[in-house]
């Protein structure tokens, strides 16, 4: 059975150093999926102009951040790359019209190898990465996610990595377990209802029709990368809510699934969604 697409707030790039619900759920979510071939991941900290995937044979980290304690600067996660599959990834994109090209340079951003240190920490799997066109919309970056969608049956695990709230404006002194203000939640749980309804076209709409939109979201990098996970679930993809919390007031770290019911990942969801969420509201 093909892994669903993944959806992953990212949080903060000390995620993997703190002790948090975020990082405990995604340092077990490895384990419930299929072991993939490779990993795809969608990254917010990848701008370009048109979709680029990466093609190189060894995964640099990129510490793409600054003002962070030592001990996040010598983290590494050195997964292998996988050209072959880069190109693959390229011309599937490009049979479906999109202008896709490689980058025989670029390794992992912290959008990338920031979940993936909890998920697989033996960075043993392929690791590819593509970037994120901000000023196209989510209707492109929908439609990109479906351009995707054969690869899960080709055992590619694909993650789109950024926040489902993201107003970096008010982080500043912000403890990692201080609640979530109205306008953080109020974003948060429409787009989750909308997900789980399959209310597709308010969703590509969100910036007009959600409550606190661009409060949460001042630029859409970050939410794109969701669009790509809804996309590459499939056209009959159920949305799977997997986890819910909330690290440092503003950063929701919500996790969904796209694509056919995993048990796995249904039985997840079920024991941890009601209590992560009364962990994210006693925050």
């Amino acid at each position: 059975m093909a892994n669903p697409s993944l959806f992953l707030s990212h949080g903060a790039p000390t995620l993997p150093l703190t002790d948090a619900a975020a990082a405990a759920f995604l340092g077990k979510l490895g384990g419930r999926l299929e072991r993939p071939s490779a990993v795809l991941v969608i990254s917010a900290h990848w701008e370009t102009a048109q979709p680029t995937v990466n093609a190189v044979s060894r995964n640099e980290t990129i510490h793409d951040f600054y003002g962070f304690p030592r001990p996040l600067y010598e983290l590494r996660y050195p997964a292998p790359g996988a050209p072959d599959r880069a190109t693959q990834i390229a011309e599937l994109l490009q049979a479906a019209g999109f202008d896709c090209k490689t980058d025989e340079r670029r390794g992992l951003d912290h959008g990338a190898w920031v979940p993936l240190l909890l998920m697989y920490p033996g960075a043993d799997i392929p690791v590819l990465e593509l970037s994120v066109q901000p000023q196209l919309g989510p209707a492109h970056h929908l439609r990109l996610g479906s351009a995707l969608a054969p690869l899960r049956q080709d055992g590619v695990l694909i993650i789109g990595s950024g926040s489902l709230t993201h107003d970096l404006s008010e982080f500043r002194g912000q403890g990692v377990n201080a609640p979530a203000p109205a306008w953080v939640d109020g974003f948060a749980d429409w787009f989750s209802a909308r997900l789980r309804e399959g209310r597709i076209d308010e969703l590509l709409d969100y910036r007009r029709q959600a409550p606190y939109a661009r409060k949460n979201h001042p630029t859409e990098e970050h939410l794109l990368p969701l669009f790509v996970a809804l996309g590459a679930g499939g056209e009959e993809a159920r949305c799977e809510p997997l986890h819910v919390s909330v690290m440092h007031a503003i950063l929701r770290m919500d996790v969904y699934a796209f694509g056919p019911e995993s048990p796995c990942l249904a039985r997840s969801a079920t024991e941890r969604a009601p209590a992560a969420a009364a962990t994210a509201r006693a925050f």
